[in-house]
């Protein structure tokens, strides 16, 4: 168009200078982030040493945290929003909502799968989501083994321009030792073959700047525990995470224990050599004393709090997994709200409620002074990118310039100081706070 700006080369080298910027334990003045061509940080510098021939982009009025990382997001039902909310046969749980999930899915074809989809990563750029791992499972199009809606998911991330983890979800069964039913054929893997053998097709799909592989068995009701062991052994052979909903509903244990003589979190760290490579969805019912030995292999817990109230869930031992060292991040799940920042609050409110006291998950860490904030921001950024094996959720030199910033002026932060952003941030602001995202340095 004539007379506008001519297009940055997406290549070079770019830098942006917020009036303030977190670097790890506070918000910091006077801070460089030189991105790289790869879209990497190459530098975090003192204002007076950049330069170099980078353009500054200066950010007066914004302050800048690394972007929010979404450890666990089911985008599709995106498009069950306001759906399942009246209960006229009395109280609802989760196994009537699956009912309205299952009805979704039966309404969806690939150009509806992937405009919900779309949407969803869009909702989360807006809300300073920059990174999502989405725990796919709603493969075929048809009741065939088409595999159609995998690659309209990556198409529906690449054009919302947000870094995705595919975590694509290995789903064999209906329950234990029961046969997949209904909208459940179109989750199928006939084989654990032939799943991996769609994972390699899918890998020859990727943009390797954005998008990246994980390996999921979908739950113990839907993965039979030796085709769970397999599972978690190809992807120490890859090299690549490994994600399960783990103990999210009491039925989920009963059954388990009766299929196989003990409770999924039993099993897990029965017969596999749990690590950090390893992510449990939900943990909301595990016993104490499993989780202290699943937080002591390393291995992250994704708490869900909208969603896991959203269903009625019940609530996680915050308190017990955080004693034993466990590290802790963040997922959308069913997207019934999208707001990193309220995922984040309600993980440390839905237990001040259930406790009757406050500060539940104080970081006791050596210099955390007792700060919930900075233990909500881990669980939002870091822990989070580990959880999904990337290399973000920093602002410092090697990570991915993925990069969220906070307007300062928005009245919702009104009465910040330097020492107390951080807490109206996360206990205090809303969606209405995010000014913008950069993944990979791009807007």
């Amino acid at each position: 168009m004539a007379g506008s700006a001519p297009e940055r080369d997406p290549t070079s080298e770019r830098a942006f200078a917020a009036e303030l910027t977190w670097t790890g334990e506070r918000f910091e003045r006077g801070v460089v982030v030189r991105v790289a061509g790869d879209g990497r940080i190459a530098a975090v510098e003192r204002d007076v040493e950049a330069g170099a021939g980078v353009e500054v982009e200066r950010l007066p009025g914004k302050a800048l945290l690394p972007g929010f990382v979404n450890a666990h997001s089911h985008a599709f039902q995106r498009g069950l929003r306001g759906r399942g909310e009246t209960f006229p046969e009395g109280a609802g749980s989760f196994w009537t909502w699956r009912e309205a999930m299952y009805e979704l899915v039966g309404s969806l074809d690939r150009e509806r799968f992937r405009a919900l989809c779309l949407r969803a990563f869009r909702e989360m750029r807006s809300a300073g989501i920059t990174t999502v791992g989405e725990f796919h499972y709603l493969h075929h199009e048809t009741g065939e083994d088409d595999w159609a809606l995998d690659e309209a998911l990556l198409e529906a991330a690449a054009e919302a321009g947000v870094r995705l983890v595919l975590l694509q979800t290995c789903y064999r069964q209906g329950g234990p030792r029961r046969p997949l039913e209904g909208a459940q054929r179109r989750f199928r893997s006939e084989s654990v073959e032939a799943f991996l053998a769609q994972l390699d097709r899918l890998a020859g799909l990727l943009d390797p700047r954005l998008q990246s592989l994980g390996i999921v068995a979908h739950s113990i009701r839907a993965v039979p525990p030796d085709e769970v062991a397999g599972l978690w052994a190809e992807a120490e052979r890859r090299d690549v995470p490994f994600h399960m909903h783990v103990e999210e509903q009491v039925r989920e244990i009963v059954e388990c224990a009766a299929a196989y003589g003990r409770r999924p979190m039993e099993l897990l760290l029965e017969r596999l050599p749990l690590s950090p490579r390893f992510t449990a969805v939900h943990v909301t019912h595990t016993d104490k004393a499993d989780l202290a030995r699943f937080a002591a292999a390393g291995a992250h817990a994704c708490l869900c709090p909208l969603t896991e109230a959203s269903l009625g869930d019940g609530l996680p031992d915050l308190p017990a997994l955080l004693a034993a060292g466990g590290r802790v991040c963040l997922g959308t799940d069913s997207n019934a709200r999208i707001s990193m920042l309220e995922e984040a609050r309600w993980l440390e409110l839905a237990q001040r409620l259930a406790r009757e006291r406050r500060g539940v998950a104080r970081d006791e860490s050596q210099g955390g002074a007792g700060r919930v904030a900075t233990t909500l921001l881990r669980a939002a950024t870091e822990n989070g990118a580990s959880a999904l094996g990337l290399e973000a959720g920093h602002i410092r030199p090697g990570a991915w310039a993925d990069l969220v910033a906070i307007d300062l002026h928005h009245p919702e932060l009104e009465g910040w100081t330097e020492s107390t952003l951080l807490e109206a941030i996360f206990l205090g602001g809303g969606n209405r706070v995010i000014a913008g995202t950069w993944v990979g340095g791009r807007a």
